[in-house]
């Protein structure tokens, strides 16, 4: 089945004047000419991205879009007309955010964070910007300590919104954050805790023993291209510490504490040396 806002795996099934038609065994679609691979044959599998044209035929291309359905991404607006915001998602056709759908009213060259779906009556691939509505917390399918893609959502008082595996809302608070992060951005993260009405917290590092050991690992690598030395301890100030490893001074020090018991590293006033 081939299908829209998504990368299809199709067979090439001939060759035309206008393009390459290709197959998934029972329909075919066209990827023009300016798609095609200076090298195949016919038979040869390919990707490629399906969406409808400007005239709402649907179309193949290798181009890589910026968006996929069911995803979320921060698009760029290329204009705005009576109907509604279009916004570029890498493709010769732009993305079609309707009045309805827009959180606030866009503007022209304005980025925004967008949910894409498809409109079950038009069969068109619509753009969002009222993210709640694709996000649901009643039924979780994460849990504690688990490793999740994240898309940074809004920035607030208490620290970043982030959007967990494209279903999920949860929240990195703002002093366990050690790095500068934007609106679109995709980090990984950890599950740190849910609390009641599953409201979700989200840690950067891993949690726990493990979080020190990933911790440690940083400092190592900071250590080996230093030539084993690193001007931190234990008396350095914590802006320091996030200045040059974005961790806290309690993480640094559970870190450190570790090496040092391995006799990895040994602590100095001045800072730490790795064991040759």
């Amino acid at each position: 089945m081939i299908t829209i806002g998504v990368d299809n795996k199709l067979e090439i099934a001939r060759s035309t004047s206008i393009g390459l038609y290709l197959t998934d065994g029972e329909n075919d679609i066209l990827l023009p000419n300016k798609y095609v691979p200076e090298h195949y044959e016919i038979g040869d599998e390919i990707t490629v991205f399906v969406y409808l044209d400007h005239e709402e035929r649907p179309i193949s291309t290798t181009l890589e879009p910026y968006i996929y359905l069911n995803e979320f991404s921060l698009l760029k607006v290329n204009y705005i007309n009576e109907f509604g915001a279009f916004l570029d998602m890498g493709l010769e056709k732009d993305l079609f955010v309707p009045f309805k759908e827009q959180a606030r009213p866009m503007t022209q060259g304005g980025w925004y964070l967008i949910y894409m779906y498809l409109d079950e009556k038009t069969n068109r691939l619509v753009g969002s910007s009222r993210l709640n509505q694709f996000l649901n917390n009643d039924e979780l399918t994460v849990e504690e300590g688990e490793e999740v893609d994240l898309v940074v959502s809004h920035i607030t008082d208490m620290g970043i919104n982030v959007i967990i595996n494209e279903k999920h809302k949860g929240l990195i608070y703002k002093n366990e954050l050690f790095e500068e992060l934007r609106t679109g951005d995709r980090i990984i993260g950890y599950i740190k805790k849910i609390r009641e009405g599953n409201k979700i917290d989200v840690a950067r590092t891993k949690i726990g023993f493990d979080g020190v050991l990933s911790s440690a690992e940083i400092i190592l690598e900071e250590l080996g291209k230093n030539n084993g030395f690193l001007g931190l301890s234990d008396a350095s100030h914590p802006e320091d510490i996030k200045t040059v490893l974005n961790m806290s001074k309690k993480t640094f020090k559970k870190a450190i504490g570790t090496l040092y018991k391995e006799k990895q590293i040994d602590i100095k006033d001045n800072g730490i040396y790795l064991v040759e």
